[in-house]
């Protein structure tokens, strides 16, 4: 793989940390409550959950190349 693949994927991953530090940073009490109300929810459906948001990221990606 190219350097430049390397280079896009940091690129990436370093969006994902700043879009992911967002919430706590503007509403930490908020995050907190969300984030006790996903450790009550089943795996099943947190798989769904994570299931659906890949594949929006994905269609997302599709649409905007």
């Amino acid at each position: 793989m190219s350097s430049e693949f390397w280079y896009e994927i940091a690129i990436a991953f370093c969006l994902v940390m700043i879009l992911e530090g967002v919430l706590p940073f503007l509403y930490p009490g908020r995050w907190r409550e969300m984030v006790e109300q996903l450790s009550n929810i089943n795996d099943r459906t947190l798989r769904i959950i994570g299931l659906l948001s890949m594949l929006a990221g994905v269609l997302g990606l599709y649409l905007i190349h």
